[in-house]
């Protein structure tokens, strides 16, 4: 009897050890996600500050950067996608990062030797973002294969806690950091965020899955299409494809016009636009740490319905702003309720597109997505630019948030059979991440 009870004690548990291990993979994995969120929200306006103060580009120039930026890495990306689905996801993820680690420690590194020029500035901009849809693009794929589906939930509101927690500090940080040491020597803090994620993602042990395999007989325009079909063959997909074009699109469009409306139209001081700002950023974090008790007491599906509505609602109090201290209160709460609203839904429809596509399609879908997002949202800022040099700012704002209410019919109000699975669980023994 005592053989037997040695002889058990002795024998590995090889689930628990498999569920260590996940879960060791995930924080490290959640490590390097918080190094390159914090280090780009360092450099955040560190790229134009270079432009300005070190290459003495022109406002046009200055605008190129950011449209070269969004157009052609959406092009340099596009065939990537069918590349990145059919090949293990984690080298992919390291190799990102190496390059933007290259391509952003080059910028302080060329303006030492003083030959740094505009045009490496757009070549820098364009390889940082390709490398980061194509990490998106393979993360997300990789992120579902180590991630059990009972624990998705959790795992993407700890993503979001950290954007908008980064988001906070991020900015404010790093205007310190410019103002002290440059915004060169700031590029280069931002470079090594991107080698200490590649170095935390070499560590990870969980066994990655072998990539779906391609099909024998493949055409490239098909393959490159392959996920926007898929997302467009699926309605509770479909719904949230447009839905999020158009709440991103709005938003991204608000940026520039709410800075004009805010300090110029209205006169507020720079001071108090931070504060708005800053309160935005914790609305974010509070958000994404109410998703856990939220889905538990009332199900992904209507957490995805109130959250998708919420977001879109309250655009509307910035244009009825007045230039006083109500004014501040209204824009002030518009900006915490959007985005708490956006805090809660972001990893829910982040953990609903998980759960539905299938992992022959998650990298391609994931690109599509991103692709798509990189045109739609310049030309909304375009035409609400347009706009509003012919009227004003706060018309384009409430022609925004009318067009922003809108995208609340596209949200997936029929419950699609794939959601009828087992509801989503927390708390369980052990569950915490």
């Amino acid at each position: 009897m005592v053989a037997t009870t040695e002889s058990a004690a002795s024998t590995p548990n090889t689930a628990g050890e498999a569920e260590d291990r996940w879960r060791q993979d995930f924080r490290r994995r959640w490590g390097a996600f918080a190094a390159s969120e914090f280090g780009s929200a360092f450099g955040y306006a560190a790229l134009p500050i270079v432009a300005v103060l070190v290459v003495e580009a022109s406002d046009f120039r200055v605008s190129l950067l950011t449209v070269l930026a969004s157009v052609v890495s959406a092009a340099v990306a596009l065939p990537l996608g069918p590349w990145i689905e059919h090949h293990r996801k984690l080298p992919m993820m390291v190799a990102a990062d190496l390059l933007r680690f290259v391509a952003i420690g080059s910028v302080p590194v060329a303006a030492l030797l003083g030959v740094l020029t505009y045009w490496q500035l757009c070549v820098v901009a364009i390889v940082q973002m390709a490398a980061r849809l194509a990490f998106d693009s393979a993360g997300v794929a990789q992120l579902r294969t180590l991630v059990p589906q009972l624990y998705r939930p959790e795992a993407n509101g700890r993503f979001e806690t950290t954007v908008w927690t980064a988001n906070a500090v991020g900015p404010t940080v790093g205007g310190i950091l410019i103002s002290w040491l440059g915004a060169t020597v700031t590029m280069a803090v931002d470079a090594v965020s991107f080698l200490v994620s590649a170095l935390l993602l070499r560590g990870l042990r969980h066994p990655e899955p072998a990539p779906p395999r391609r099909d024998t007989e493949h055409h490239w325009t098909r393959e490159i299409t392959n996920g926007w079909r898929y997302i467009f063959r699926h309605s509770g997909l479909k719904a949230l494809f447009w839905n999020s074009m158009v709440f991103g699109g709005c938003l991204m469009a608000v940026v520039p016009l709410q800075t004009v409306f805010v300090l110029r139209d209205l006169g507020f001081p720079p001071w108090q636009y931070g504060v708005i700002t800053g309160v935005a950023g914790i609305a974010g974090i509070i958000g994404s740490l109410l998703v856990k008790p939220l889905t538990r007491r009332l199900g992904e599906h209507r957490i995805l319905l109130f959250t998708g509505v919420g977001r879109n609602l309250w655009l509307g109090l910035l244009p009825l702003a007045p230039a006083s201290t109500t004014g501040l209160v209204l824009i002030t709460a518009s900006e915490f309720l959007l985005v708490l609203f956006a805090g809660m839904f972001t990893p829910t429809f982040a953990t609903y597109r998980m759960n539905v596509t299938d992992d022959a399609h998650m990298s391609r879908v994931i690109m599509s997505w991103s692709i798509t997002n990189k045109i739609v949202q310049p030309l909304f800022i375009a035409a609400a630019g347009a706009l509003a040099a012919v009227t004003s700012a706060r018309t384009s704002l409430t022609v925004l948030a009318a067009i922003l209410l809108t995208g609340t019919a596209l949200l997936p109000w029929r419950l699609q059979p794939e959601q009828h699975h087992q509801s989503l669980t927390f708390n369980l023994p052990g569950s915490s991440m």
